[in-house]
């Protein structure tokens, strides 16, 4: 599935925009994205699978946080550009990092 097919749905831009914020649990993302959780799971594994994002359990909840920046450039002429690419993350989603440090 192309980067682009990826992000043709709301539901996905919505759940990128939330995980932009902070890691979440899937019944967090599905309320704030108003949908429901089996389709908010399905929304984050073809997302996954993609390497867009990644998770982490703590205690008995899977928080799911953003993996990679994304980033859409469009513009219009002269320059007519169209740009939608991936990045690496330069931080510790996930918090645990500095939690174990001394």
């Amino acid at each position: 599935m192309s980067l682009i097919d990826l992000l043709g749905s709301k539901s996905r831009i919505e759940i990128l925009r939330e995980l932009s914020r902070e890691p979440r649990y899937v019944s967090e993302l599905a309320e704030e994205v108003g949908v429901d959780g089996k389709s908010a799971v399905h929304h984050l594994s073809k997302m996954e699978d993609a390497g867009l994002v990644g998770h982490y359990e703590q205690g008995n909840r899977k928080y799911y946080y953003l993996a990679k920046t994304v980033e859409l450039r469009a513009a219009p002429p002269p320059e007519r550009t169209f740009v939608l690419q991936t990045g690496e993350r330069r931080d510790d989603p996930t918090g645990l990092e500095s939690a174990t440090d001394d």
